[in-house]
């Protein structure tokens, strides 16, 4: 029996764990300091605002190039120059996916169930990039199959797309975030060298970013979804041989809460289309 004012500590516990804290602390503290450099190149922050360009990222040259240390600490720069180093070093995505799968210094493999890399047609001309696993994704080990993914499959097959044969699909987070919380900047960070090398590998047509998260981060801008979507514009990196045209939309998990922006999204699927239509994709 409880005392008069104690709380149930199971009610505390389920508290915590419908919030999304359903992750424990470390037995170390970690710096979060370290990352202010990371910090400065995923959210460019008041330089940006202020109109004097992105602030680019110090000293990550010299971490890149050297060893790998699988003990890097979770979430050091160090472990920002591993991402980048394993990264660059894969040459097919086969090599990607085991280089993500012993990256040591993302904390969300603590709590994920597992690893989800991609799905889809990898010959594809059209690549999806979204933001990180749900918990469907995270039990399955596929992007996209939960009620998202069921509307995301209905909006591409309108315009006679599917991810069996003319999609390919990945995240900017391969790990599912404790309670879907929105990724860290910190997270987006330590992933954006392996989507980046993952989006060269496939050298698609086209990319499109699904949702703000994915949009931002690799279009390296502080601009929101609903400023950016409907857009084309230029998506560059250093491992690609020409800029790929790059759409941004909304995420099908948004237009689930927000059913009255669906127009919108089917004017994108429309601009897709088009698109593709004039590169002389093979195309119904």
């Amino acid at each position: 029996m409880l005392a008069a004012g104690e709380t149930d500590p199971y009610e505390l516990l389920q508290f915590y764990l419908d919030a999304g804290a359903d992750e424990a602390i470390g037995d170390e503290a970690i710096d979060r300091m370290q990352l202010a450099e990371v910090m400065a190149f995923v959210q460019p922050g008041a330089q940006e605002q202020a109109g004097q360009g992105k602030p680019p990222l110090p000293s990550l040259g010299n971490l890149a190039a050297a060893p790998v240390n699988p003990n890097a600490p979770v979430g050091t720069l160090e472990a920002m120059g591993d991402a980048r180093a394993l990264a660059e070093g894969a040459q097919t995505l086969e090599e990607l996916k085991a280089a993500l799968d012993g990256f040591k210094g993302m904390s969300l493999k603590r709590t994920a169930t597992q690893m989800v890399f991609a799905d889809g047609n990898p010959k594809a001309r059209v690549m999806l990039v979204g933001e990180a696993p749900g918990a469907d994704e995270d039990r399955l080990g596929r992007p996209f199959v939960g009620v998202s993914g069921q509307l995301l499959d209905k909006m591409f097959a309108a315009i006679d797309l599917s991810r069996e044969e003319t999609i390919y699909i990945s995240n900017v987070i391969n790990w599912r975030p404790p309670g879907n919380r929105s990724p860290s900047d910190a997270e987006i960070a330590l992933s954006l060298p392996f989507i980046r090398r993952h989006i060269e590998l496939v050298n698609p047509a086209v990319v499109v970013f699904v949702g703000g998260v994915a949009a931002k981060a690799l279009l390296e801008t502080t601009q929101g979804i609903t400023r950016l979507r409907g857009k084309w514009t230029d998506y560059t990196s250093a491992g690609l041989e020409k800029p790929v045209p790059a759409l941004c939309m909304f995420h099908p998990a948004y237009l689930l809460r927000s059913p009255g922006q669906k127009g919108l999204a089917w004017q994108d699927l429309l601009r897709l289309k088009k698109k593709l239509q004039e590169m002389g994709e093979v195309y119904n």
